[in-house]
Protein backbone atom coordinates (compact mmCIF):
# COMPACT_ATOMS: atom_id res chain seq x y z
CA UNK A 1 0.00 0.00 0.00
CA UNK A 2 1.39 3.51 -0.79
CA UNK A 3 1.22 6.38 1.39
CA UNK A 4 -0.72 9.43 0.19
CA UNK A 5 1.78 12.16 -0.31
CA UNK A 6 2.22 14.52 2.36
CA UNK A 7 0.84 18.45 1.62
CA UNK A 8 2.69 21.16 0.92
CA UNK A 9 3.56 23.08 3.74
CA UNK A 10 2.54 26.35 2.61
CA UNK A 11 -0.29 25.41 -0.02
CA UNK A 12 -3.97 26.88 1.21
CA UNK A 13 -6.82 24.70 2.97
CA UNK A 14 -9.69 24.64 -0.38
CA UNK A 15 -11.79 26.91 1.61
CA UNK A 16 -9.11 29.56 2.01
CA UNK A 17 -7.83 29.30 -1.40
CA UNK A 18 -11.38 29.72 -2.89
CA UNK A 19 -11.86 33.03 -0.55
CA UNK A 20 -8.28 34.58 -1.36
CA UNK A 21 -9.14 34.13 -5.22
CA UNK A 22 -12.20 35.63 -5.11
CA UNK A 23 -10.49 38.47 -2.92
CA UNK A 24 -7.62 38.86 -5.69
CA UNK A 25 -10.07 38.15 -8.82
CA UNK A 26 -12.43 41.14 -7.43
CA UNK A 27 -9.45 43.85 -7.21
CA UNK A 28 -8.70 42.28 -11.21
CA UNK A 29 -12.10 43.23 -12.10
CA UNK A 30 -11.29 46.90 -11.02
CA UNK A 31 -8.15 46.79 -12.47
CA UNK A 32 -9.57 45.93 -15.77
CA UNK A 33 -12.61 48.05 -15.62
CA UNK A 34 -10.53 50.96 -15.12
CA UNK A 35 -7.79 50.08 -17.81
CA UNK A 36 -10.85 50.04 -20.91
CA UNK A 37 -12.94 52.51 -19.40
CA UNK A 38 -11.95 55.36 -21.28
CA UNK A 39 -12.47 53.76 -24.94
CA UNK A 40 -16.34 54.21 -23.56
CA UNK A 41 -15.69 57.75 -21.84
CA UNK A 42 -13.79 58.96 -25.14
CA UNK A 43 -16.72 60.78 -26.63
CA UNK A 44 -17.33 62.77 -23.44
CA UNK A 45 -13.94 63.61 -22.50
CA UNK A 46 -13.26 64.87 -25.85
CA UNK A 47 -15.95 67.11 -25.80
CA UNK A 48 -15.53 68.35 -22.65
CA UNK A 49 -11.67 68.94 -22.79
CA UNK A 50 -11.79 69.84 -26.70
CA UNK A 51 -8.92 66.41 -26.88
CA UNK A 52 -7.57 65.83 -30.07
CA UNK A 53 -7.17 62.04 -31.24
CA UNK A 54 -3.49 62.70 -30.66
CA UNK A 55 -4.36 63.53 -26.66
CA UNK A 56 -6.78 60.69 -26.29
CA UNK A 57 -4.06 58.50 -27.34
CA UNK A 58 -1.92 59.76 -24.91
CA UNK A 59 -4.46 59.60 -22.65
CA UNK A 60 -5.22 55.70 -22.96
CA UNK A 61 -1.52 55.27 -23.36
CA UNK A 62 -1.11 56.82 -19.73
CA UNK A 63 -2.42 53.73 -18.16
CA UNK A 64 0.45 51.48 -19.47
CA UNK A 65 2.88 54.23 -18.70
CA UNK A 66 2.31 54.12 -15.32
CA UNK A 67 1.87 50.29 -15.60
CA UNK A 68 4.68 49.32 -17.22
CA UNK A 69 7.32 51.76 -14.97
CA UNK A 70 6.27 49.68 -11.89
CA UNK A 71 6.50 45.96 -13.10
CA UNK A 72 10.63 45.71 -12.42
CA UNK A 73 10.79 47.02 -8.99
CA UNK A 74 7.34 45.09 -8.03
CA UNK A 75 9.07 41.95 -8.68
CA UNK A 76 11.33 42.67 -6.04
CA UNK A 77 8.69 43.86 -3.72
CA UNK A 78 6.65 40.47 -4.47
CA UNK A 79 9.40 38.60 -3.74
CA UNK A 80 10.38 40.01 -0.61
CA UNK A 81 7.32 41.54 1.20
CA UNK A 82 4.61 39.12 -0.32
CA UNK A 83 1.57 39.64 -2.11
CA UNK A 84 -0.82 41.03 0.38
CA UNK A 85 1.38 43.97 1.60
CA UNK A 86 2.16 44.84 -1.98
CA UNK A 87 -1.13 45.01 -3.30
CA UNK A 88 -2.81 46.79 -1.04
CA UNK A 89 -0.22 49.43 -1.06
CA UNK A 90 -0.66 49.56 -4.43
CA UNK A 91 -4.12 49.72 -4.75
CA UNK A 92 -4.16 52.84 -2.81
CA UNK A 93 -2.12 54.45 -5.56
CA UNK A 94 -5.19 53.23 -7.51
CA UNK A 95 -7.94 54.99 -5.16
CA UNK A 96 -6.60 58.21 -5.60
CA UNK A 97 -5.83 57.93 -9.47
CA UNK A 98 -9.78 57.60 -9.72
CA UNK A 99 -10.35 60.02 -7.37
CA UNK A 100 -7.55 62.49 -9.26
CA UNK A 101 -9.26 61.79 -12.47
CA UNK A 102 -12.82 62.50 -11.41
CA UNK A 103 -11.73 65.96 -9.52
CA UNK A 104 -9.28 66.81 -13.11
CA UNK A 105 -10.08 70.06 -15.06
CA UNK A 106 -7.24 69.75 -17.75
CA UNK A 107 -5.55 67.15 -20.09
CA UNK A 108 -2.58 67.34 -17.96
CA UNK A 109 -4.88 66.81 -14.86
CA UNK A 110 -6.68 63.74 -16.67
CA UNK A 111 -3.19 62.35 -17.78
CA UNK A 112 -1.21 62.70 -14.80
CA UNK A 113 -4.20 60.74 -13.19
CA UNK A 114 -4.03 57.89 -15.79
CA UNK A 115 -0.56 57.03 -15.32
CA UNK A 116 -1.29 57.18 -11.46
CA UNK A 117 -4.31 54.38 -11.93
CA UNK A 118 -1.98 52.36 -14.23
CA UNK A 119 0.71 52.61 -11.46
CA UNK A 120 -1.78 51.51 -8.64
CA UNK A 121 -3.61 48.66 -10.15
CA UNK A 122 0.12 47.11 -11.70
CA UNK A 123 0.28 44.72 -8.83
CA UNK A 124 -3.69 43.28 -9.14
CA UNK A 125 -2.41 40.39 -11.35
CA UNK A 126 1.09 39.94 -10.33
CA UNK A 127 0.19 39.78 -6.91
CA UNK A 128 -1.98 36.97 -6.76
CA UNK A 129 0.05 35.00 -9.57
CA UNK A 130 2.81 35.35 -6.84
CA UNK A 131 1.17 33.97 -4.32
CA UNK A 132 -0.50 31.16 -6.23
CA UNK A 133 3.16 30.13 -6.59
CA UNK A 134 3.29 28.94 -3.23
CA UNK A 135 -0.44 28.54 -2.15
CA UNK A 136 -1.88 26.37 -4.61
CA UNK A 137 -0.21 23.30 -6.88
CA UNK A 138 0.44 23.03 -10.54
CA UNK A 139 -3.04 22.40 -11.95
CA UNK A 140 -4.55 24.87 -9.78
CA UNK A 141 -2.45 27.65 -10.99
CA UNK A 142 -3.36 26.97 -14.28
CA UNK A 143 -6.95 27.03 -13.58
CA UNK A 144 -6.43 30.37 -11.36
CA UNK A 145 -4.13 31.94 -14.31
CA UNK A 146 -7.15 31.38 -16.46
CA UNK A 147 -9.73 32.49 -13.83
CA UNK A 148 -8.13 35.62 -13.24
CA UNK A 149 -8.20 36.56 -16.97
CA UNK A 150 -11.72 35.89 -17.15
CA UNK A 151 -12.57 38.38 -14.36
CA UNK A 152 -10.49 40.83 -16.33
CA UNK A 153 -12.89 40.10 -19.20
CA UNK A 154 -15.88 40.60 -16.96
CA UNK A 155 -14.12 44.29 -16.01
CA UNK A 156 -13.83 45.06 -19.81
CA UNK A 157 -17.10 43.60 -20.54
CA UNK A 158 -18.59 46.03 -17.93
CA UNK A 159 -16.27 48.82 -18.98
CA UNK A 160 -18.71 48.85 -22.63
CA UNK A 161 -22.71 48.95 -22.05
CA UNK A 162 -23.02 49.28 -18.59
CA UNK A 163 -20.94 52.21 -18.13
CA UNK A 164 -22.86 53.85 -21.31
CA UNK A 165 -26.06 52.60 -19.69
CA UNK A 166 -24.86 54.90 -16.29
CA UNK A 167 -23.42 58.25 -17.88
CA UNK A 168 -26.69 59.78 -18.18
CA UNK A 169 -27.34 58.84 -14.44
CA UNK A 170 -24.08 60.05 -12.82
CA UNK A 171 -21.65 60.93 -15.16
CA UNK A 172 -18.18 59.99 -15.82
CA UNK A 173 -16.77 62.15 -12.98
CA UNK A 174 -19.17 60.47 -10.43
CA UNK A 175 -18.02 56.93 -12.01
CA UNK A 176 -14.33 57.58 -11.14
CA UNK A 177 -15.78 58.72 -7.57
CA UNK A 178 -17.43 55.09 -7.34
CA UNK A 179 -14.88 53.05 -8.69
CA UNK A 180 -12.40 54.81 -6.21
CA UNK A 181 -14.59 53.80 -3.33
CA UNK A 182 -14.96 50.58 -4.68
CA UNK A 183 -11.28 49.46 -4.64
CA UNK A 184 -11.29 51.11 -1.44
CA UNK A 185 -13.76 48.06 -0.39
CA UNK A 186 -11.57 45.56 -2.45
CA UNK A 187 -8.61 46.50 -0.06
CA UNK A 188 -9.88 46.20 3.02
CA UNK A 189 -11.19 42.55 1.75
CA UNK A 190 -7.98 41.41 1.09
CA UNK A 191 -6.30 42.50 4.32
CA UNK A 192 -9.25 40.26 5.78
CA UNK A 193 -8.84 37.24 3.95
CA UNK A 194 -5.40 37.11 2.51
CA UNK A 195 -2.59 35.73 4.45
CA UNK A 196 0.24 37.64 5.40
CA UNK A 197 3.66 36.35 3.48
CA UNK A 198 5.94 34.60 6.44
CA UNK A 199 9.56 34.45 5.34
CA UNK A 200 9.54 31.39 8.09
CA UNK A 201 7.68 29.32 5.33
CA UNK A 202 10.30 29.41 3.22
CA UNK A 203 12.78 28.01 5.32
CA UNK A 204 10.58 24.88 5.75
CA UNK A 205 9.16 24.65 2.55
CA UNK A 206 10.78 22.09 0.01
CA UNK A 207 12.25 24.71 -2.14
CA UNK A 208 13.91 27.10 0.68
CA UNK A 209 15.47 30.91 -0.56
CA UNK A 210 19.05 30.47 -1.00
CA UNK A 211 21.41 33.15 0.86
CA UNK A 212 22.77 34.46 -1.77
CA UNK A 213 19.65 35.63 -3.34
CA UNK A 214 20.23 39.57 -3.45
CA UNK A 215 16.43 40.28 -5.35
CA UNK A 216 18.19 40.96 -8.55
CA UNK A 217 16.63 39.83 -11.98
CA UNK A 218 20.42 37.72 -12.53
CA UNK A 219 18.74 34.22 -12.77
CA UNK A 220 15.44 35.42 -15.07
CA UNK A 221 17.56 37.11 -17.70
CA UNK A 222 19.75 34.27 -17.70
CA UNK A 223 16.73 31.53 -18.45
CA UNK A 224 16.90 30.05 -21.79
CA UNK A 225 13.02 29.08 -21.05
CA UNK A 226 12.04 32.78 -20.26
CA UNK A 227 13.67 34.18 -23.57
CA UNK A 228 11.99 31.25 -25.53
CA UNK A 229 9.00 32.41 -24.48
CA UNK A 230 9.26 36.48 -24.74
CA UNK A 231 8.67 36.39 -28.26
CA UNK A 232 5.22 34.55 -27.90
CA UNK A 233 4.41 37.47 -25.00
CA UNK A 234 5.36 40.31 -27.11
CA UNK A 235 3.94 39.32 -30.49
CA UNK A 236 0.95 37.25 -30.04
CA UNK A 237 0.36 37.80 -26.22
CA UNK A 238 0.45 41.46 -26.85
CA UNK A 239 -0.86 41.55 -30.11
CA UNK A 240 -4.23 39.67 -28.86
CA UNK A 241 -4.42 42.61 -26.08
CA UNK A 242 -3.50 45.53 -28.36
CA UNK A 243 -6.61 44.51 -30.95
CA UNK A 244 -8.97 43.33 -27.93
CA UNK A 245 -8.96 47.02 -26.08
CA UNK A 246 -8.02 49.46 -29.49
CA UNK A 247 -7.96 48.27 -32.66
CA UNK A 248 -11.36 45.96 -32.84
CA UNK A 249 -13.49 49.31 -32.92
CA UNK A 250 -11.42 50.81 -35.99
CA UNK A 251 -11.65 47.27 -37.61
CA UNK A 252 -15.15 47.51 -37.64
CA UNK A 253 -16.25 51.03 -38.18
CA UNK A 254 -12.94 51.78 -40.48
CA UNK A 255 -13.15 48.25 -42.81
CA UNK A 256 -16.44 46.51 -42.33
CA UNK A 257 -18.35 49.86 -41.81
CA UNK A 258 -20.28 49.78 -38.33
CA UNK A 259 -21.67 52.86 -36.86
CA UNK A 260 -20.05 53.60 -33.59
CA UNK A 261 -22.71 51.77 -31.81
CA UNK A 262 -22.69 48.98 -33.63
CA UNK A 263 -19.23 48.52 -32.81
CA UNK A 264 -20.04 49.01 -29.32
CA UNK A 265 -21.60 46.27 -28.84
CA UNK A 266 -19.62 44.02 -31.33
CA UNK A 267 -17.02 45.36 -28.60
CA UNK A 268 -19.17 44.09 -26.30
CA UNK A 269 -19.81 40.50 -28.29
CA UNK A 270 -15.76 40.00 -28.17
CA UNK A 271 -15.19 40.83 -24.69
CA UNK A 272 -17.88 38.39 -24.07
CA UNK A 273 -16.65 35.71 -26.07
CA UNK A 274 -13.11 36.20 -23.89
CA UNK A 275 -14.95 35.69 -20.70
CA UNK A 276 -16.44 32.39 -21.84
CA UNK A 277 -12.57 31.83 -23.30
CA UNK A 278 -10.82 31.75 -20.20
CA UNK A 279 -13.71 29.99 -17.81
CA UNK A 280 -13.40 26.93 -19.93
CA UNK A 281 -9.52 27.42 -20.06
CA UNK A 282 -9.99 27.32 -16.35
CA UNK A 283 -12.24 24.69 -16.28
CA UNK A 284 -9.76 22.50 -18.56
CA UNK A 285 -6.29 22.92 -17.77
CA UNK A 286 -6.05 21.43 -14.65
CA UNK A 287 -7.40 18.17 -16.30
CA UNK A 288 -4.84 18.40 -19.12
CA UNK A 289 -2.09 18.84 -16.43
CA UNK A 290 -3.01 15.95 -15.02
CA UNK A 291 -2.71 13.77 -18.03
CA UNK A 292 1.07 15.21 -18.14
CA UNK A 293 0.09 17.54 -21.31
CA UNK A 294 2.56 20.63 -21.09
CA UNK A 295 1.02 23.98 -21.77
CA UNK A 296 4.44 24.41 -24.12
CA UNK A 297 2.17 21.41 -26.58
CA UNK A 298 -1.05 23.57 -26.56
CA UNK A 299 0.28 26.45 -27.39
CA UNK A 300 2.49 24.82 -30.61
CA UNK A 301 -0.75 23.04 -32.28
CA UNK A 302 -3.49 25.99 -30.74
CA UNK A 303 -2.03 29.29 -31.67
CA UNK A 304 -1.66 28.51 -35.44
CA UNK A 305 -5.55 28.83 -35.54
CA UNK A 306 -4.69 32.57 -34.81
CA UNK A 307 -2.45 32.50 -38.10
CA UNK A 308 -5.60 31.42 -39.78
CA UNK A 309 -7.88 33.80 -38.71
CA UNK A 310 -5.85 36.85 -39.22
CA UNK A 311 -5.34 34.90 -43.02
CA UNK A 312 -9.22 35.25 -43.23
CA UNK A 313 -9.90 38.55 -41.91
CA UNK A 314 -7.40 40.19 -44.40
CA UNK A 315 -8.20 38.11 -47.12
CA UNK A 316 -11.94 39.10 -46.61
CA UNK A 317 -11.33 43.15 -45.28
CA UNK A 318 -14.92 44.74 -46.05
CA UNK A 319 -16.34 42.48 -47.56
CA UNK A 320 -16.51 40.48 -43.92
CA UNK A 321 -19.47 42.96 -43.21
CA UNK A 322 -21.57 41.92 -40.40
CA UNK A 323 -19.58 39.17 -39.71
CA UNK A 324 -16.52 41.40 -38.40
CA UNK A 325 -17.33 41.12 -34.52
CA UNK A 326 -17.67 37.29 -35.15
CA UNK A 327 -14.10 37.30 -36.77
CA UNK A 328 -12.33 39.72 -34.18
CA UNK A 329 -14.21 37.41 -31.12
CA UNK A 330 -12.60 34.33 -32.74
CA UNK A 331 -9.22 35.69 -33.43
CA UNK A 332 -8.89 36.80 -30.01
CA UNK A 333 -10.23 33.16 -29.19
CA UNK A 334 -7.78 31.67 -30.80
CA UNK A 335 -5.08 33.78 -29.52
CA UNK A 336 -5.86 32.20 -25.99
CA UNK A 337 -3.61 29.46 -26.05
CA UNK A 338 -0.71 31.76 -25.92
CA UNK A 339 -2.08 33.21 -21.95
CA UNK A 340 -0.91 29.91 -20.71
CA UNK A 341 2.36 31.12 -20.99
CA UNK A 342 2.66 33.26 -18.64
CA UNK A 343 1.60 30.62 -15.48
CA UNK A 344 4.26 28.21 -17.00
CA UNK A 345 7.07 31.06 -16.75
CA UNK A 346 5.82 31.48 -13.12
CA UNK A 347 6.11 27.84 -12.41
CA UNK A 348 9.58 27.79 -14.36
CA UNK A 349 11.12 29.36 -11.79
CA UNK A 350 11.60 28.63 -7.61
CA UNK A 351 8.92 30.27 -6.00
CA UNK A 352 11.26 33.14 -4.24
CA UNK A 353 11.95 33.91 -7.53
CA UNK A 354 8.10 33.82 -9.45
CA UNK A 355 7.45 37.62 -8.17
CA UNK A 356 10.40 38.85 -10.27
CA UNK A 357 9.90 36.08 -13.09
CA UNK A 358 6.14 37.00 -13.39
CA UNK A 359 6.89 41.02 -13.54
CA UNK A 360 9.09 40.48 -15.72
CA UNK A 361 7.38 38.53 -18.07
CA UNK A 362 4.45 40.98 -17.34
CA UNK A 363 6.51 43.78 -18.70
CA UNK A 364 7.17 41.86 -22.10
CA UNK A 365 3.74 41.33 -22.96
CA UNK A 366 2.52 45.39 -21.92
CA UNK A 367 5.86 46.68 -24.05
CA UNK A 368 4.48 44.44 -27.20
CA UNK A 369 0.71 45.73 -26.54
CA UNK A 370 2.12 48.93 -26.78
CA UNK A 371 4.86 48.23 -29.76
CA UNK A 372 1.47 46.47 -31.67
CA UNK A 373 -0.63 49.35 -30.90
CA UNK A 374 1.32 52.23 -32.06
CA UNK A 375 2.93 49.83 -34.88
CA UNK A 376 -0.13 48.94 -36.62
CA UNK A 377 -1.25 52.84 -36.69
CA UNK A 378 1.81 53.68 -37.76
CA UNK A 379 1.61 50.55 -40.67
CA UNK A 380 -2.28 52.30 -41.30
CA UNK A 381 -1.06 55.84 -42.19
CA UNK A 382 2.21 54.14 -44.25
CA UNK A 383 -0.60 52.47 -46.53
CA UNK A 384 -2.91 55.63 -46.39
CA UNK A 385 0.54 57.80 -47.37
CA UNK A 386 1.13 55.30 -50.28
CA UNK A 387 -2.26 56.03 -51.56
CA UNK A 388 -4.44 52.86 -50.52
CA UNK A 389 -7.71 53.04 -49.51
CA UNK A 390 -8.73 53.11 -45.57
CA UNK A 391 -9.73 49.26 -45.37
CA UNK A 392 -6.28 48.05 -47.46
CA UNK A 393 -4.14 50.19 -45.05
CA UNK A 394 -5.75 48.42 -42.48
CA UNK A 395 -5.27 44.74 -43.84
CA UNK A 396 -1.85 45.41 -44.69
CA UNK A 397 -1.43 46.70 -41.21
CA UNK A 398 -2.57 43.76 -40.13
CA UNK A 399 -0.77 41.45 -41.92
CA UNK A 400 2.10 42.36 -41.26
CA UNK A 401 1.44 42.17 -37.17
CA UNK A 402 0.23 38.16 -38.46
CA UNK A 403 3.75 37.85 -40.29
CA UNK A 404 5.04 38.59 -37.24
CA UNK A 405 3.04 36.89 -34.49
CA UNK A 406 3.60 33.81 -36.76
CA UNK A 407 7.74 34.50 -36.72
CA UNK A 408 7.36 34.74 -33.25
CA UNK A 409 5.15 31.13 -32.60
CA UNK A 410 8.08 30.13 -35.20
CA UNK A 411 11.16 31.12 -33.00
CA UNK A 412 9.04 28.93 -30.19
CA UNK A 413 9.13 25.77 -32.06
CA UNK A 414 12.73 26.07 -33.16
CA UNK A 415 14.15 27.09 -30.00
CA UNK A 416 15.71 24.01 -27.73
CA UNK A 417 13.31 23.11 -25.96
CA UNK A 418 13.76 23.95 -22.34
CA UNK A 419 12.21 21.97 -19.40
CA UNK A 420 11.10 23.88 -16.17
Amino acid sequence: MTASPLPHPDHLPRRLAVVVFLAFALAYFFSALVRAITATLSPNLMTEFSLSAQDLGLLAGGYFLGFSLTQLPLGRWLDQHGPKKVILAFLSVAVLGCLAFSWADSFHGLLAARVLCGMGVSACLMAPLTGYRRWFDASTQLRSNSWMLMTGSLGMVASTLPVQWLMPIWGWRALFVMLGVMIAVTMLLIAWVVPVWQKSAMNVSRTPVPLDDDGSYREIWRSAYFWRMTPLGFFSYGGMVAIQTLWAGPWMTQVAGWSATEAATGLFVINLCMLVSFWLWGLITPGLARKGIPVESLMAWGLPLSFVVIAVLVWMGPAIGSFAALGVALFCVTSTFVSLAQPAVGMAFAPHLAGRALSAYNLVVFAGIFVVQWGIGLLVDAGRGMGLEKPAAYQAALACFGVCSCLSWVYFLLKKPVQP
